[in-house]
């Protein structure tokens, strides 16, 4: 693709965008497995060592294949510069490394994924960094929160597992009034369904196990914004402590972001006929989706989102046994804690994803015995039902 990328739509991007065609003139973007580059002369070896001259040393930090999954991404998302990583999680990592130094504070959303809790409390914590959490939806304490020492404001939108929605518009504000970064992890919606830096975010992550896959085969990661906020500082870190994407799984996302579009959609329809279904049947007592006109924002995902996701979430009656029961029973669904798959999952996050919090801070994120998490994948969504429903 030469032509500026701005003139094409997501679906062309997300198939063309990034690739560089070699002296071969391959179709397929290819896979480098090699470990490291070969350099003319020393000469050129030093010049690539001294950031003298562009171009690839060693695969810690320089790989084409990984290279081309970042410029697509970055290219789906509006951004600057893509930093592709080991997995969601050291996207995570790496970027609060890089940003952030001792005596340095972070304000989360209190309902974001059970490991990044711990990392922000166990990890970070140990090294003098220390976070506060806020309801995800209640801008005053957000706003309450903030110290002079605040450099980071973190969330998920929509939560895990319950759906919820921030205004990330307002959040920017509010971040950038108070100079904090914004960084919303945009795992569950994908480029395709929302744009965070569009509305004012600094950061995207991505866990690219998820949706950006498409298929549950390869673990990886990404941060996203503007070159000057993350070309020294969180590639730094990469390179030097190796949170490094392997070639293989960068080829395998590459693959998973041609169908990213056609998949999201058939993810959110199946997922809204799923969660209209629940809210008929007696065995449930309440399912959080935001495409629900009774979610409570679900008129801010309407505007906020083109589309409200293929996660469904939803308590039965009968608390942690009819739970287990009813996931037990299941035939189609996997039982696995991983989501954004064509494959159905289902799991109970209060045993799996959360388990590591106290029972207070589950109490306190929603996180109920009776709560049952599903990611909606592309089988017949008769099948699913029929899988749901009690024998």
């Amino acid at each position: 693709m030469t032509q500026n990328k701005d003139n094409y739509s997501l679906q062309t991007l997300a198939i063309r965008a990034g690739q560089h065609r070699t002296v071969e003139s391959e179709h397929s973007e290819p896979i480098f497995t090699t470990s490291s580059f070969v350099f003319r002369n020393a000469a050129q070896a030093a010049a690539r060592f001294a950031d003298e001259e562009p171009g690839n040393i060693y695969s810690r930090f320089t790989n084409p294949t990984v290279r081309t999954f970042e410029e697509r991404l970055a290219a789906l998302e509006g951004a600057e510069r893509c930093i592709a990583t080991s997995s969601g999680m050291s996207a995570i990592l790496s970027t609060c490394l890089g940003l952030l130094k001792q005596g340095d504070h972070i304000v989360s959303s209190r309902s974001i994924f059970g490991t990044t809790v711990g990392l922000f409390n166990n990890i970070l914590g140990k090294f003098g960094i220390e976070t506060s959490f806020v309801a995800l939806t209640d801008l005053a304490a957000w706003e309450a929160a903030i110290r002079a020492e605040t450099k980071l404001m973190f969330l998920e939108t929509p939560s895990n597992p319950l759906t919820e929605v921030a205004d990330i518009q307002a959040l920017a504000e509010l971040a950038h009034a108070n100079d904090c970064l914004l960084v919303v992890d945009n795992c569950f919606c994908t480029p395709v369904l929302q744009k965070p830096l569009e509305l004012g975010a600094d950061l995207v992550i991505h866990s690219a196990t998820k949706y950006l896959d498409g298929q549950g085969r390869c673990v990886g990661g990404a941060v996203l914004g503007k070159e000057s906020l993350i070309g020294e500082s969180v590639f730094g870190i990469l390179r030097t402590g190796g949170t490094t994407m392997s070639p293989f799984n960068a080829w395998v996302f590459l693959k998973g972001l041609e169908t990213l579009s056609i998949r999201m959609k058939a993810h959110c329809e199946n997922a809204q006929k799923l969660a209209d279904w629940l809210q008929q049947q007696s065995f449930v007592q309440h399912v959080y989706y935001p495409g629900l006109s009774d979610h409570p924002q679900h008129q801010l995902a309407s505007r906020q989102q083109t589309g409200y996701g293929g996660v469904v979430s939803f308590e039965v009656v009968g608390g942690k046994e009819a739970a287990w029961k009813l996931i037990d029973n299941t035939c189609i669904f996997s039982i696995t804690a991983n989501l954004g798959d064509t494959k159905s999952t289902i799991t109970h996050p209060g045993t799996t994803t959360h388990w590591r919090l106290t029972k207070a801070e589950r109490e306190q994120a929603g996180i109920t015995d009776g709560l049952i998490r599903i990611s909606v994948g592309l089988e017949d969504v008769e099948d699913l039902k029929k899988d749901l429903s009690p024998s």
